[in-house]
This record gives C-alpha cells, sequence and structure tokens, in this order.
C-alpha cells in the first residue's frame, strides 16, 4: 500500500499588507503552476507575497509580482524570480470572478501561500480597497481591543 501524504496545511508566506489595504469578501483556493527549482525554493521559504496581485487574461488567473528567489543550487534551470505564475481554477470559478472584478470593482490579491500534501496553493481575496478613514477605525478598533486584553490581564493578575 503506497502512503498518501497528509495535508499539513502549513503556511509558507503572508500577504499581511492586504489585510490592511482591502476588506476580504472572500477567500478561494488555487493551485500554482510551478517549476521544480521553485518548488525547491518555496520548501525553504524563500517566498515574498508583498505587492502582488492576481488577473484574469484569456479565461486563465495569473499572479503577477509574487516573487519565489532563485534556488541556490538550481544553476541553469532557474526561473525568472517575477514571472507571472499561471493559477489552476476551475473554469467556472474564474468566469465568476470575472464577471465580479470587471463589473463590480473588486480586485484579486494574494493572501499567503501555503502546502495542502505535497501541492502549493495560494489562497486568493477577493477584495474591496479600504479608504483612509477606514483604515483608520480599523486601526482604532484594534487598539481598544489591546486595551481591553490588557486591562482583563492586569485586573486577573490583581485577583491572585
Amino acid at each position: 500500500m503506497a502512503d498518501k501524504k497528509k495535508s499539513d496545511g502549513r503556511i509558507i508566506a503572508q500577504n499581511r499588507a492586504a489585510r490592511h489595504e482591502y476588506f476580504i469578501e472572500d477567500t478561494i483556493e488555487a493551485g500554482i503552476v510551478l517549476y521544480g527549482t521553485e518548488v525547491k525554493s518555496v520548501r525553504a521559504g524563500a517566498v515574498n507575497l508583498k505587492d502582488s496581485y492576481c488577473r484574469i487574461e484569456r479565461g486563465e488567473i495569473y499572479a503577477f509580482g509574487f516573487h519565489i528567489s532563485p534556488y541556490e543550487k538550481g544553476n541553469i534551470f532557474n526561473r525568472d524570480p517575477l514571472r507571472p505564475k499561471k493559477l489552476l481554477m476551475h473554469r467556472r470559478e474564474i468566469e465568476k470572478l470575472h464577471t465580479k472584478v470587471t463589473q463590480q470593482g473588486y480586485t484579486l490579491v494574494p493572501l499567503s501561500i501555503y502546502f495542502s500534501g505535497s501541492n502549493v496553493k495560494m489562497a486568493v481575496g477577493l477584495c474591496k480597497g479600504k479608504k483612509l478613514h477606514d483604515k483608520r477605525d480599523a486601526e482604532a478598533e484594534n487598539d481598544a481591543k489591546r486595551m481591553m486584553a490588557r486591562y482583563t490581564r492586569e485586573q486577573e493578575r490583581r485577583d491572585w
């Protein structure tokens, strides 16, 4: 019997700036088309999602600005670190995303990259941009939560 690799769900990289810059309406899982040396770099964690975005072209979805550092021992087999990476999704999902992106002003942003078994997957967010006042409101809300948590911790320490 062959052992199947279990899904470990280990996160390789996250795009934290996306959560600050956008309202995330929906999250979609997509596979990534990678070459051998790119997979080895991903396993080493040499990935950067900052300033990356997704675009739908000719019925296919691509991730742009997604940087995978060249593998140190890859010599001639290394690919361009910033080449557009094709994402694997069902045609119906891509068409649904395309209608939302073109008509309703959404954008597609890579949120994280993780392992699902032996496959590398990307979580793509269907997002709307935040205005400056929205960012300030979110920051004030996070500060309030932090202050409440600090206060409750101090109260628990005093009770002991």
